[in-house]
């Protein structure tokens, strides 16, 4: 494994992550490169970039192109800003992912949130893994920066400890609503009067594993609440003993899942 000072965490640093499931860093990025980011990450909301392929859409709504995003949200960002995979935010993730995972561990993908002010609602109670095939194993990661302050009221990441040591629990679309993407934990499903909630100034980071269950409130604040998430893991593996995941199946109908089909088939 890589030495964890390489990463500039400590070896305190990593025992928590492991043990709690999530870590939050004052310190992730420099103030400069926060400037550098918020500029490419502007720019791609300004363009809505991603919009006809699926990767721009709103992951709390109906999605509906004459509709205000509730929660604006685009996929691959590096797809549409190359520069940031040069960046030294991507740098310091891949040192990261060594120190928390191993040498076999690689960077996957990055996508970014934006809640407008005011209006910009919260991303519910949720783990990252019941997005995805339930046909294999994880040892992944996410890191979340936040490229403003990040605070209670804006929307900062909150997180259950040792909840990554239970199997994913079940999910549903967000409000019930078959037409939206984004899941939320069935309502009961999970005591969250444990909470810790990390706020962070800008440049910061909270690091969680792919089952840690994580919540962010709407932004009450007058500002963009931006966030720039990047995951990574080692090597997936198929399970030994098949699971389901039902809340699935409707993402395939919802209308960025439509948008995303219909450009692999242009594609093709």
């Amino acid at each position: 494994m890589a030495d964890a000072n390489e990463s500039n965490l400590t070896a305190e640093q990593v025992e928590r992550y492991h043990e709690q499931g999530f870590l939050a860093l004052e310190s992730f990025i420099s103030a400069d490169e926060v400037l550098r980011m918020r500029a490419i990450y502007d720019r791609l909301f300004a363009d809505r970039a991603g919009r006809s392929a699926g990767d721009q859409f709103d992951l709390a709504g109906a999605d509906e192109d004459d509709a205000d995003a509730r929660l604006p949200q685009i996929l691959k960002p590096s797809q549409y800003a190359p520069e940031l995979l040069r960046s030294e935010t991507v740098a310091r993730v891949r040192a990261v992912l060594a120190a928390l995972l191993g040498p076999t561990a690689t960077m996957g993908g990055d996508h970014a949130i934006n809640k407008p002010p005011r209006h910009g609602a919260e991303t519910p109670w949720h783990q990252d893994e019941a997005y995805w095939d339930p046909a294999y194993t994880y040892r992944s990661l996410s890191i979340w920066i936040p490229l403003q302050e990040a605070t209670v009221d804006n929307g900062c990441m909150q997180f259950i400890p040792g909840s990554h040591r239970g199997e994913v629990l079940p999910h549903r679309p967000i409000g019930g609503d078959p037409r939206v993407h984004g899941l939320e934990l069935v309502p009961g499903t999970i005591d969250v009067s444990a909470a810790v909630a990390c706020p962070l100034p800008p440049g910061g980071a909270t690091i969680h594993t792919n089952r840690t269950v994580h919540y962010a409130s709407a932004n009450q604040s007058d500002d963009h609440r931006r966030a720039y998430i990047v995951g990574g893991g080692t090597p997936r593996e198929p399970v030994t003993a098949p699971r389901e995941y039902p809340w699935r199946a409707g993402q395939q109908t919802t209308a960025r899942a439509q948008r995303a089909q219909s450009a692999t088939r242009t594609e093709g």
